[in-house]
Order: structure tokens, then C-alpha cells, then sequence
């Protein structure tokens, strides 16, 4: 065990960043609860820390009821029902009763029990949730008309868990740990059941992996996008619209500079660029198969004894664009562009920044081709993938999702935009893995990952090869050369995907000390005193006639005190001027890092500015 004292955090209320910081799942079937999330030797560990975690909460709370304890990405947590919050001071006596279970070294031993003997058991010591669990299950087997399974639970010491395992051999195998938060969690996800407390922590096998991950973390917390949001007045969120960023004039520039980038890159690829409803009549939805399978997801509204849906996805209505005339082979490939507003009715209890919200705006595309030249498209669209990216210094990585269970179409059809989607990976010479089931309902399709500053992994972008839900659902067709008509394949494809979660991710990556070509405000002129004020406009006037966005710093505070600001701000470039820098009219850039950079003339200073926000490097 860690011998450090756990920080001083008050009760963590945020479940969603808590739980996308851990990947912690929504669990609520029986089988879910039961499962331990152990699929690796460190997996058996970490499971195995939450139930002496259960143990020793137990001993602090006698009376406390028992939810589940798996674990997840890079720890474990363990959900309770306790009599007052958890405090600090809590933590670490819990941390306390953790060491010395691990220090008795006490075996875990499995334990089977018949299923009413199990299910006694637990009543016995008043753990219904426990009981409702092993319920569950009996339901569930009987419905099945398959007998009941036997309880099987896991004892260390005096502690006794329902529990499938696996876990370690003995408490003295747990690694390093440390608890780090406390929020609440519903029962089995459902808003409408108990609110629980879960205590999350986390294990490593040494101290130093142990240290690594803590030091991520604490780096997190000072990177975390909603606080560095309002510390650089980017955008600010409101109870008026929960779920929804109000942007403010910094943050919008941010927004407007990826989205002209894009639409450059566009531009050179012919996409041509569209613009759709928002609220569509249920009929599109129904059409398409949403519908059914996202109702949940969708604001339905009522409209003069109609059903519309805010959109949560663009794709259904670019076939009527293309359904406008008749298509001929020669028409393809069209690409289709559009930054269309979405809304999904996410839960408020999952709501997280510019990471999870509402309403959200994606720099989509729907592109229809001919069977013989989907491999080329998609090669061409993963060299988009690798160009944007390379703008922010992104290494995109790749993976292969197939059929999913639920999927909508004629199975050859699936069978055969795998076998091409395959075919154009393979082509492309890029490196992939293969996600089995992991495909959207209508398409298999390409994810797009990648590794931010801190190592934490995030899926971006999308491409999807659609032989189903749009060519044949809305009937698409085009003539061949044959005077033939024919299906196309519809591809569905996002870069940034969500620019709300790009730009919260981006700000994340770099600390809000965006690369020059992002920053909101590029420079800023720092006159001395009042009298430099006019040269310090002229300069500022010449440097936006390069296209850069340049402040000038009027304010009667001190020039340390403008300069520490401008820093706080994380604004790229500052340029002092004073009696000697206007008379020479040179300026000699101080960096936000606080490099002092030699002097330059003004004309040469704004040329080379201008290249480097033009280059798009860091």
C-alpha cells in the first residue's frame, strides 16, 4: 500500500466524469452484476481490492449493504448503500483496514452454494441487493425452463461475497493502492432506484506504476477542459439548456478555425457541401431504422397530431438530395458534406462537458460510390484521417468493426461490404485490429483512435460502408453504362466527429495552450506606457492584415502584470513595445513557455507569423 494519506476530496458528485474517467460500464442485468470485469492477471488484483475495500468499509459501517465491486480501466470500485456520506477522514480508515487485511495474507477461497441455501444466506446477513441479484437470476433460468445455477461466493478472512471471481490467490498478492473518490451511482443504472455510494481506487502491481498512474491523474484534473473552459473564456454551460455549450467569442474562433481547415480539405476532395432540416417528420426515422432501435435517444416533439424528431444523426436526409434527379455512373463518387446540429436525449446523470452532451455539430459526409471504387474512396478517406490530424500532431491508429447482433439487412449484403471495407484497409496499407460485432446496425465500419498527451485512449473519427440502411431502405439507385440501374454503397464518414468533443479532447491534449494556428488570440501587443498605445495599434493592425488574430493590451496595469495575463492565457506570442521597439519598429516575440525571441522587423515579424498559422504545425 501507497504510504501517502489519501487527498483531502470532498465527495465526487460527477458520476459521468468519474465513470468516463475509469471506463466504468452501466451495468444492469444479472449477468452484469456478476461479472467482475477480471480479464487479465491485473484485472483478477483489482477485483480482488475492491471486495477488501468491501471488507473494510464493513467494519467502519457494520450495517452498510453491499452492491458490486468489479473492476474496470485502470482500478475498481465497489457501490454502497451507507447510513451518512463518505468522508476524507473515511478513506482513510478504510485504506487503513485494507492494509492489514493485505498484510494477513488471507486466501480466497470459492465457496457453492444450492441456490436456496445461497439465497438464505445472503437475506440472513440483510444484503438484498445481493439477494435481488441471485433473483434475478432464478427468474431468468426458469423463464429458460434451465435450472437455477448454484450461488457461488468467495470468503478471505471473516468477508463473504457473492461473486463468479476470478480473483488473486490471497489478499498479500494485492499490489500497491490507493482510493481516490467517492460518487454516487443509481442501482443497476436506473435513475429510478437507490442512489448508491461508490468508492473508487486503484492497484497497480509496483509503486512506481502505482506513482505513474497518480501523477496522470492529478495532470487530468489540471487539464480538465470544463475548468480550463472558463479559466480561457471558451464556453460555459447553463442550466437553461443542460447539455448544451454556450460559446463565447474565444471558443467559437476555436470552432470556426478546425471548421475552415475542414472545409479546405474538402474543397480539394470535391465534396460539395449541404445543409438539412433539424426536426424530421418520424417517418424519415422509422424509414431508415432508427426509430426502433433509438427511440430512447431521440426529442420526439408533437406537431398538429404528428410525431417529429430532432435529428441525431444526418444521414437519412442527404438521400434526399441525391433522389433530387436521376444519377448516372458517371456522377460518382458525390461527396456530400455537412455540419448539421444533432440532438440525443442523454440522461442528466451522464452529462460531462464538451465530452457527452445534447446537442452537438459533426463535421459529417456522405459519399455514394460504385462497388469498384469503394477501395479507393476509403483509402482516400483514411489519408483525410491522417492529414487532419497531423494538423494537431494526432497519430490516428485504426480498428475493423463487423456485424453487430442487432442489425438490420440482408446478411450477403453484410457479408459483402465487409469483405470490400476489408479489402480497401488492406489496400491502404494501414495497420488495424479487428473489433468483432462492434459495426453499427446498418454498416461495418473503420474506428479511428487516438492517444492524447497523458496516454489515454479516445475514439475519434468513423467510417462506415452502408450497402443497407440507405441504398436499399431509400431505394437509391444510379444507371450504369449499361443503361442499367444500379445500387450504390454509401459511405458514412466523420474526421473530427463531434466538434464540441474534438475541441474538449484538443483542449485537454494541450493544456488550452493551443498550436499557433488554433489559438484564439495569437499574439497580443503590450504598449509600456499610454504613449505606445498608438504604435502598439498600428502594429496589432498590421499583423491582422497577415490574417492573424492579434489583442492589444490597453489596460493602465504593469507590463509583468500584462505579460503574467497574457501566460495565464495561454495566448501564443506577446510583443513588448516600448520607446526603442518603435523607433526601430522591431518587436522581439516573447513565447507563452516565456522564451525571449530576437527582434524582428514588423513586416518580417508578420510574414513569418503568417507562415507559421498557415503551415497548421505546432
Amino acid at each position: 500500500m501507497t504510504q501517502d494519506r489519501p487527498a483531502a476530496e470532498a465527495p465526487d458528485t460527477d458520476r459521468q466524469a468519474l465513470d468516463e474517467e475509469f471506463d466504468a460500464p452501466v451495468r444492469g442485468s444479472a449477468e452484469e452484476l456478476l461479472d467482475a470485469g477480471a480479464h487479465s492477471e491485473l484485472d483478477a488484483m483489482r477485483h480482488s481490492a475492491a471486495h477488501v475495500m468491501a471488507e473494510a468499509v464493513l467494519e467502519l459501517f457494520p450495517g452498510a449493504k453491499l452492491g458490486i465491486g468489479p473492476a474496470i480501466k485502470d482500478g475498481f470500485y465497489y457501490d454502497f448503500e451507507l447510513p451518512r456520506p463518505v468522508t476524507p477522514d473515511d478513506l482513510a480508515a478504510i485504506e487503513a483496514g485494507m492494509a492489514a487485511s493485505i498484510a494477513a495474507d488471507h486466501p480466497f477461497v470459492r465457496k457453492e452454494l444450492a441456490p436456496a441455501e445461497g439465497r438464505a444466506f445472503f437475506v440472513a446477513r440483510d444484503q438484498p441487493y445481493k439477494v435481488e441479484i441471485l433473483d434475478d437470476l432464478a427468474t431468468k433460468s426458469k423463464a429458460a425452463g434451465e435450472p437455477t445455477p448454484v450461488t457461488s461466493t468467495y470468503e478471505h478472512g471473516s468477508f463473504i461475497d457473492l461473486c463468479k471471481g476470478p480473483h488473486v490467490a490471497s489478499t498479500g498478492k494485492i499490489g500497491p493502492f490507493k482510493l481516490l473518490s467517492v460518487a454516487g451511482a443509481y442501482w443497476r443504472g436506473d435513475e429510478h432506484r437507490p442512489m448508491l455510494q461508490r468508492i473508487y481506487g486503484t492497484v497497480w502491481t509496483n509503486q512506481a506504476d502505482l506513482d505513474q498512474y497518480l501523477w496522470r491523474r492529478a495532470e487530468a484534473k489540471k487539464r480538465d477542459h470544463r475548468r480550463l473552459g472558463v479559466q480561457l473564456d471558451l464556453y460555459s454551460f447553463h442550466d437553461v439548456s443542460p447539455g448544451s455549450a454556450f460559446w463565447h467569442p474565444k471558443g467559437q474562433m476555436i470552432w470556426r478555425t478546425l471548421e475552415s481547415a475542414m472545409r479546405e480539405l474538402q474543397l480539394r476532395r470535391g465534396y460539395q457541401e449541404i445543409s438539412t432540416p433539424i426536426m424530421v417528420n418520424e417517418k424519415l426515422w422509422l424509414k431508415s431504422g432508427h426509430l426502433p432501435l433509438y427511440a430512447d435517444n431521440m426529442f420526439l416533439l408533437q406537431v398538429e397530431g404528428q410525431t417529429f424528431g430532432l435529428k441525431p444523426m444526418n444521414c437519412p436526409e442527404s438521400t434526399f438530395i441525391y433522389q433530387s434527379r436521376l444519377r448516372s455512373y458517371r456522377d460518382l463518387p458525390l461527396r456530400y458534406n455537412e455540419y448539421g446540429r444533432l440532438h440525443r436525449n442523454e440522461r442528466s446523470g451522464t452529462l460531462s462537458g464538451l465530452t457527452r452532451v445534447r446537442q452537438f455539430i459533426q463535421d459529417d459526409a456522405h459519399i455514394y460510390v460504385r462497388p469498384d471504387q469503394l477501395a479507393d474512396e476509403i483509402e482516400a478517406l483514411l489519408g483525410e484521417v491522417h492529414e487532419a490530424y497531423s494538423w494537431v500532431g494526432l497519430t490516428p491508429r485504426f480498428a475493423f468493426a463487423t456485424k453487430p447482433d442487432k442489425a438490420i439487412g440482408d446478411p450477403l449484403l453484410w457479408e459483402r461490404a465487409e469483405s470490400l471495407i476489408k479489402e480497401a484497409l488492406d489496400r491502404s496499407g494501414s495497420q488495424y485490429v479487428v473489433k468483432p460485432k462492434d459495426g453499427t446496425f446498418y454498416a461495418p465500419k473503420i474506428d479511428i483512435y487516438i492517444d492524447d498527451a497523458l496516454g489515454r485512449e479516445w475514439q475519434m473519427a468513423t467510417i462506415q460502408a452502408d450497402l443497407t440502411m440507405l441504398p436499399e431502405q431509400f431505394d437509391l439507385s444510379y444507371i450504369d453504362e449499361h443503361g442499367q440501374p444500379q445500387r450504390p454503397i454509401a459511405i458514412h464518414r466523420a474526421i473530427y466527429g463531434s466538434l464540441e468533443r474534438f475541441i474538449g479532447i484538443l483542449t485537454e491534449h494541450f493544456a488550452g495552450a493551443f498550436p499557433l494556428w488554433v489559438a484564439p488570440i495569437q499574439a497580443v501587443v503590450i504598449p509600456i506606457a499610454d504613449r505606445h498605445l498608438l504604435a502598439a495599434e498600428e502594429l496589432a493592425s498590421l499583423l491582422r492584415a497577415r490574417g492573424l488574430r492579434v489583442d492589444v493590451d490597453g489596460s493602465d496595469s504593469r507590463m509583468q502584470n500584462k505579460i503574467r495575463l497574457a501566460q495565464e492565457q495561454k495566448i501564443p506570442y506577446m510583443l513588448v513595445l516600448g520607446d526603442r521597439e518603435i523607433e526601430a519598429r522591431t518587436a522581439a516575440p516573447r513565447t507563452r513557455a516565456g522564451e525571449q525571441q530576437p527582434a524582428e522587423d514588423w513586416d518580417a515579424l508578420a510574414d513569418r507569423l503568417a507562415g507559421e498559422s498557415a503551415a497548421r504545425g505546432l
